[in-house]
């Protein structure tokens, strides 16, 4: 072979060894490349849009509902309990009979001082009949004024005995009075604590009887906000087991003395309930209405305050970025904050952002009821799909 032909050879030879290297280089590099990372589907629940809302300030009031008017009927004498009247959660009249105690033996002590008194002023008739004879007799001179006296003393006697009959019958009337239990006030029984039968003591609890018709709330305030409350201001209620129904009451006292311990000052806040529409006991929470203002607002939730300044994660062109923002006016009671820069109404943040979803991943939202669609006009965007390649003709 020539040298010409046998380096023509070797350069050949060259040639395919480079393209065999740079093929499996390419190969390699394809496959260490990462594919491209899905886009997090959100749906409402995890997303909140910046929306204009009332937020409303004031010091915060919790606690328990409780009667203004409440009252435990006792029993105020020993005996047995003929009749329980009522039972719990019936309706009562002011004066309604409630209950009945054993009065037997309070009845003959009736009887006997309704005897006393007949006899105390049948015995004072005749000392009067017998003073007016007397003195009579005195005037004539028949009897010496000493025997007037002491017919006069005996009338005064007579007197006496009378009264204190009447006082003892009084006191029998009352005891027997006292078997029967009667409501104090119109309103609705919410404990019976006693049965037909049993043998109660004087102070022996038998109902408890609540107006429901007004209610109040007893709670604590920081002393340094005295300055926004006073006797007749408004106060914002929402109630346990209500939802997000709210209620209006009034600040109806202002505890004079502040608690050294805590610094707290104790208010009383009237809840008016004329349709009985809430119950004793339910928890409370309520706010004083000094100020509202209708601003830029999401969920406290949506916001990252350990960052610094505070952020939020929009969900802007189908990814999620980080965006400082300055926080205004805060909602305690409906825990809403004022976002007064750094998005605009109608951004999409996410409810929480220290979540999985970091800054930067690509999302999807679906916020329309059908779970096939994204919501139309807001960066949702998952990865569009390719358009099918031209079909290739046909050989011959």
């Amino acid at each position: 072979m020539s040298t010409g032909r046998r380096g023509a050879a070797w350069g050949v030879l060259v040639l395919l060894g480079l393209g065999v290297l740079s093929g499996c280089k390419r190969g390699d590099s394809e496959a260490q490349q990462p594919q491209a990372q899905a886009p997090v589907v959100l749906g409402p629940t995890d997303v909140v849009r910046v929306e204009p809302q009332e937020l409303r300030s004031g010091p915060v009031l919790s606690g328990t509902l409780q009667a203004r008017r409440a009252a435990t009927m006792r029993a105020e004498v020993q005996g047995a309990v003929l009749e329980m009247v009522v039972e719990q959660g019936q309706q009562v009249k002011k004066g309604q009979l409630l209950a009945r105690i054993e009065d037997s033996s309070l009845q003959d002590q009736l009887i006997a001082a309704r005897t006393s008194v007949r006899v105390a002023r049948n015995a004072l008739q005749v000392a009067r009949a017998e003073e007016e004879r007397n003195r009579k007799l005195s005037s004539a001179g028949v009897i010496t004024r000493r025997d007037l006296e002491r017919a006069v003393l005996a009338r005064f006697q007579a007197q006496a005995q009378v009264s204190d009959a009447e006082a003892r019958l009084a006191l029998a009337q009352q005891e027997v009075g006292r078997t029967r239990v009667r409501a104090p006030f119109a309103g609705v029984v919410s404990e019976r604590h006693a049965s037909a039968g049993d043998i109660v003591q004087p102070g022996a609890a038998l109902y408890t009887v609540v107006d429901p018709t007004s209610l109040r709330l007893e709670a604590s305030v920081p002393a340094t906000q005295l300055s926004t409350l006073k006797p007749g201001v408004a106060v914002d209620f929402k109630v346990g087991g209500y939802g997000d129904r709210s209620f209006k009451g009034r600040i109806e006292q202002i505890n004079p003395a502040v608690d050294p311990g805590t610094g707290q000052v104790r208010l009383y806040v009237t809840l008016p309930n004329t349709e009985q529409t809430l119950l004793t006991g339910l928890s409370a929470e309520g706010r004083v209405a000094s100020m509202r203002r209708e601003v830029p607002a999401v969920p406290v939730s949506a916001v990252d305050v350990r960052s610094d300044p505070p952020s939020v994660l929009r969900v802007k062109d189908g990814r999620v970025e980080r965006v400082p923002v300055t926080l205004g006016m805060k909602d305690e009671l409906a825990r809403l904050v004022e976002l007064r820069s750094g998005v605009q109404p109608g951004d999409v943040l996410l409810r929480a952002p220290a979540g999985d979803i970091g800054e930067g991943a690509p999302v999807e939202l679906r916020l329309s009821e059908s779970p096939q669609e994204p919501e139309p006009g807001v960066g949702g965007g998952g990865t569009p799909q390719a358009e099918p390649p031209p079909e290739q003709p046909k050989p011959r």
